[in-house]
């Protein structure tokens, strides 16, 4: 018999609660009951960990609950992902959950938002570049300058009106001070909820005007989990491996299984072995299929793999602790480049420096549009190089 195909992962506009970051909702549920709601939220973490769900979650609580007013809900709220087959009836008579933002699917609030319809909620976020077959690399200014116009309006439901900025750090210097500005004179009963998977890329003068709610990764037996609900059509190995990588990302782990990202990881592990001295025809040889046409995510996919080996091979030598194998013969070869070192300090700093400066040339060519093959050409020059 086959195994079954994989699903997709509903967005977060359609899932119906947050799994993982139950110390978070906490921490909203208590600012929600205390009556003293703070006007404007950073939610902070890294990418694929469910910021964006939490913020969803939050914000349909709150137009469907008023802070400062009665219960909204009546129906059964489900804390799964939103997956097929699954249903949890809540103990709670008003159908919330305890220490849950969940709202009922079937409530009305959560059915216009999952359509995009509700005229409280205001949603900013990267929009899509035909040209480019990809997101955009920036939040346009007029963009955000729609939040004034938006916040102007009395609430359309007479209750609070909350604007969700998914990809804050997106913002150029006139969108942040944009956002600067609304943050300095917040109109009554408005919520912000700024998403960032970068904090540090926020101005200092917005941090300091919101409530940070900073999200930790997912625990991996989560993770595996929710991998296996998804894509059970994954081997057991391609599990594992999607887990061991993904740093605690549901959203990058589906996102490396889905771009092949696991045999890519194998190919590098393959020719990162030979080090000291790599075989560069097979390196060029791998460096050319990523100038092929529609190679895209392939280049993309073989940029973060790289940066994820040598941050997976910093952890190593800072901690020399094992850490979980993603594919065979990578512990083996970080205990290998680990030895070689008579000064463990200089060996540790020698190998940050080639993380950072390997990141920095993936971004910058990113933004420039250099030669793909070369940039990865380069950055195995760069770990040969740090070897020798």
């Amino acid at each position: 018999m086959s195994s079954p195909g994989p699903r997709s992962l509903p967005t977060p506009r359609e899932t119906p609660r947050v799994l993982g970051h139950t110390a978070a909702e906490r921490q909203i549920l208590a600012a929600l009951d205390s009556g003293r709601l703070p006007h404007a939220w950073l939610i902070a973490g890294p990418d694929g960990i469910g910021k964006a769900t939490l913020a969803y979650c939050f914000a349909r609580r709150v137009l469907a609950c008023p802070p400062d007013g009665p219960s909204a809900m009546a129906e059964t709220a489900s804390p799964t992902m939103g997956l097929p087959g699954r249903s949890i009836v809540t103990s709670e008579s008003d159908g919330r959950l305890t220490d849950s933002l969940a709202i009922a699917e079937t409530h009305p609030v959560f059915r216009r938002i999952k359509v995009g319809g509700h005229a409280d909620l205001l949603v900013l976020e990267r929009s899509y570049d035909d040209k480019r077959g990809r997101l955009r690399a920036e939040i346009p200014v007029d963009d955000v300058r729609a939040i004034g116009h938006f916040l102007r309006h009395s609430a359309a439901e007479g209750g609070w009106r909350v604007v969700l900025v998914d990809g804050v750090e997106r913002l150029n210097s006139n969108g942040h001070n944009a956002i600067l500005k609304l943050l300095e004179e917040p109109p009554p009963r408005a919520l912000l909820l700024l998403v960032t998977g970068r904090p540090g890329a926020v101005l200092p003068t917005i941090r300091s005007r919101c409530r940070l709610l900073a999200l930790s990764p997912l625990d991996d037996a989560l993770v595996g989990r929710l991998i296996g609900d998804v894509r059970p059509d994954l081997a057991a190995d391609e599990r594992s491996a999607a887990v061991a990588l993904a740093d605690g990302s549901l959203g990058r782990a589906l996102a490396l299984a889905d771009a092949g990202g696991l045999a890519v990881y194998h190919e590098i592990i393959g020719l990162l072995s030979e080090l000291p001295t790599l075989n560069w025809t097979a390196v060029g040889a791998f460096g050319t299929r990523l100038t092929q046409r529609n190679a895209d995510l392939l280049l993309e996919t073989t940029q973060d793999l790289l940066v994820r080996w040598l941050g997976r091979l910093v952890r190593y030598m800072a901690t020399h602790r094992p850490m979980p194998e993603a594919v065979p013969g990578e512990a083996a070869l970080m205990a290998r480049l680990g030895d070689r070192w008579s000064d463990p300090s200089h060996g540790l700093a020698a190998w940050l420096e080639v993380w950072e400066k390997v990141g920095r040339s993936f971004v910058r060519a990113d933004g420039l549009n250099l030669d793909r093959r070369q940039v990865v050409l380069n950055a195995f020059q760069c770990i040969e190089a740090a070897v020798a």
